[in-house]
């Protein structure tokens, strides 16, 4: 497998960006692409990010000991698709109750985060954070919500992963949580 970098995202006009953390990078994608991909969804990209290295490489995250999460980096359309709905999303396909794992992957860099890039985010990121706690995970939620550092893209060969290998690992704590609308 090649360890080369993939190749950087084309940032469209008026795209935001979601950063998130929740487990195994491949099924994070695999959901977000399925989920948003006609729906306002631009780009999808792995990579790592809330470690103190500087270019980490797979193997340096998976021993963790860079402090990197595996991290999915949304590139959306605010018009077609609004942050909020992305991070309720994030909400409902992985397990936001236990700390620095999501099923059988253990690790710091497996922890649940919401990355925020602005105060805007930050306020929507706090706000979501505390309804789903209260409403869904009934106290329970261990999400981190911290500002977005520097971004490393994963190696060329994770990205669209699950795409070029249908048959490769899932996360069986990724999959869709049916929740009642949350509260105002």
């Amino acid at each position: 497998m090649s360890s080369s970098p993939a190749p950087p995202m084309t940032v469209p006009e008026g795209a935001e960006k979601c950063t998130i953390a929740a487990g195994c990078f491949w099924g994070v994608e695999h959901m977000y692409r399925k989920q948003f991909g006609n729906k306002g969804l631009y780009d999808a990209r792995v990579g790592y990010i809330g470690g103190d290295s500087s270019n980490p490489s797979y193997r340096a995250v998976c021993s963790g000991r860079t402090g990197h999460a595996e991290a999915l980096q949304v590139l959306y359309d605010p018009k077609q698709v609004n942050y909020r709905t992305l991070l309720e999303f994030f909400y409902q396909m992985h397990d936001p109750t236990t700390a620095n794992s999501q099923g059988p992957d253990v690790g710091s860099q497996y922890r649940s985060a919401i990355f925020y890039h602005d105060s805007e985010q930050e306020k929507i990121a706090r706000n979501i954070t505390s309804k789903v706690n209260q409403e869904w995970w009934k106290g329970k939620v261990v999400t981190e919500v911290l500002p977005a550092g520097q971004w490393w893209d994963a190696e060329a060969y994770h990205q669209l992963y699950l795409d070029k290998n249908p048959a490769g690992y899932e996360c069986p704590s990724h999959f869709i949580r049916r929740f009642a609308p949350l509260s105002e």
